[in-house]
């Protein structure tokens, strides 16, 4: 598996394995990253400064991503954004070395990383928190992920 940043032929690929992660988890609802007017657009929205996304891409075919942008009404925060994986690779290790590579970067522009998503993903909140982010009670920042129901932090 070969990870790197996203390139604007990924674009679709992005959209269609973010759209049906949310699916999966019941997240297919306003109020999350189903409703993101920039979803089919990441490459452009990726080109600003201090933000970058990274794909997995397996036999020719993206199979995760994930996000850094800047977080809105925090300072030196950024966000962990659009961490999505299909199955058939969850499991095998690469997300823990896309999120290493994605705090790597992080780590040059910001003190600290934000991330918003659901209980119901299981699997992904036992991830972040054994990669050392820490659950917190409430958004940090009022976002337009209103539906998220679980938010974290992490000194980089």
């Amino acid at each position: 598996m070969l990870i790197r940043e996203i390139q604007e032929k990924d674009n679709k690929a992005v959209e269609n394995l973010i759209r049906t992660c949310l699916i999966e988890f019941g997240a297919n609802k306003p109020g999350c990253a189903w409703t993101d007017p920039d979803l089919g657009r990441f490459f452009q929205v990726y080109q600003k400064e201090k933000s970058k996304y990274f794909v997995v891409e397996h036999n020719n075919k993206i199979v995760a991503g994930c996000g850094i942008g800047p977080l809105e009404g925090a300072e030196n925060v950024c966000e962990l954004q659009k961490m999505y994986s299909y199955k058939e690779v969850r499991g095998t290790g690469i997300a823990d070395q896309l999120l290493k590579l994605s705090l790597d970067f992080a780590k040059e522009h910001y003190d600290k990383c934000y991330l918003e998503t659901f209980g119901n993903m299981i699997a992904a909140n036992k991830f972040y928190k054994k990669c050392g982010f820490i659950q917190l009670d409430k958004p940090l920042v009022e976002t337009d992920h209103y539906a998220c129901d679980m938010w974290y932090i992490k000194s980089l």
